[in-house]
């Protein structure tokens, strides 16, 4: 709190453009309607089909192969978040050093300790924010794990079968969510990381980074596999 008034009116606008962005892009995505064709809403529809097969087969060896590359993903990404958390608890230990070290920096440096503090704090708000994404999601897929142990077998048609596969699609869905929130908060973490070289690069790499995000749910030749190809 000490760090509050030596923000100037450009570090705030800064963070006014950071939270918007971010904040901004996961409702739009997730829950507007303008925001319906994008990657995450079409990749659920797959899902559906994906647990609709799997109720048809008898055997679901690949299913669970599958669903274990899912949780290598999202262990991995959640043991390598432990791992920059602690460097960023280590630099807040450090931050003389640090101070030291960044006012030689040609973009400028940045201000006393409790500033240097405060940006520090964002860029481990953002990855713990992404650690208990991850970790949630890793939850949710070993949930889909139980689900699929105890899944029937049956033909699409019958209202049970039919309900199961929403249960299952819901459950991959939701663990598949939280994953891609996780990695978008990655993503404004690195943005966030721009405020220790200057109060403009945190509004402009948050602008690139939505722009990235962007570019890749609504126009990547991903998409268009999923979405267009006849």
């Amino acid at each position: 709190m000490n760090a509050l008034p030596h923000l100037a009116a450009i570090d705030w606008i800064s963070l006014v453009i950071f939270f918007a962005c971010w904040a901004g892009y996961g409702w739009f995505s997730e829950h507007s309607r303008w925001g319906e064709g994008g990657l995450v809403r079409t990749s659920q529809a797959f899902r559906l089909e994906w647990a609709r097969h799997l109720l048809e087969r008898e055997v679901r060896v690949a299913d669970s192969t599958l669903i274990g590359n899912l949780v290598t993903s999202v262990s991995f990404y959640a043991n390598t978040t432990i791992y920059i958390i602690a460097g960023l608890v280590a630099a807040l230990g450090a931050a003389d050093k640090l101070l030291s070290f960044t006012s030689e920096l040609p973009f400028g440096g940045v201000g006393n300790r409790e500033l240097l503090e405060l940006k520090l704090m964002l860029v481990l708000a953002s990855f713990v924010f992404a650690y208990f994404k991850f970790t949630w999601s890793l939850r949710q897929f070993n949930l889909l794990c139980i689900l699929v142990g105890a899944a029937p077998f049956g033909k699409r048609g019958e209202p049970a079968i039919d309900t199961y596969a929403h249960r299952l699609a819901g459950a991959n869905s939701l663990a598949g969510d939280d994953f891609n929130r996780g990695i978008r908060a990655y993503y404004f973490g690195l943005a966030a990381s721009g405020w220790l070289l200057n109060p403009v690069m945190l509004g402009a790499l948050a602008v690139c980074i939505l722009i990235v995000l962007y570019r890749r749910d609504y126009a990547s030749p991903a998409l268009h596999v999923l979405r267009d190809l006849p």
